[in-house]
């Protein structure tokens, strides 16, 4: 039993638009993700940069406290480049357990959402 040509003609249009409007829903959804997702980026950028102005402005206090205490003010300078320096070694020997899979799973998440 065939169908007359109308009802194929209809069922051709009706598939071409439900794919048009699949495919404009898919990007639609892709969109909002990368939205979501840069705008969380975003947001944590601005709050670690203002972490980053207090660790720095303290640290130059506490190197200019240790230097007074001991002296000399380049002692103290010396000391909290000390403390910086072990501090990167130690994030350079577990940057992925600290920082790369916390991220990584951050955004990931906020991609799935």
């Amino acid at each position: 039993m065939e169908a007359p040509n109308g009802s194929a003609e209809l069922l051709f249009e009706s598939l071409e638009t439900y794919s048009k409007t699949s495919f404009e829903l898919a990007k639609l959804k892709a969109l909002e993700a990368l939205s979501k997702g840069i705008a969380a980026l975003l947001a944590r950028l601005g709050v670690v940069i203002m972490v980053i102005l207090f660790v720095v402005l303290l640290s130059i206090g506490v190197a200019m406290l240790l230097g007074d205490l001991l002296g000399k003010p380049h002692y103290g300078f010396f000391i909290v480049a000390g403390f910086y320096l072990i501090a990167a070694l130690l994030s350079h020997f577990f940057l992925y357990q600290w920082i790369k899979a916390p991220v990584g799973n951050t955004l990931i998440n906020q991609v799935l959402q």
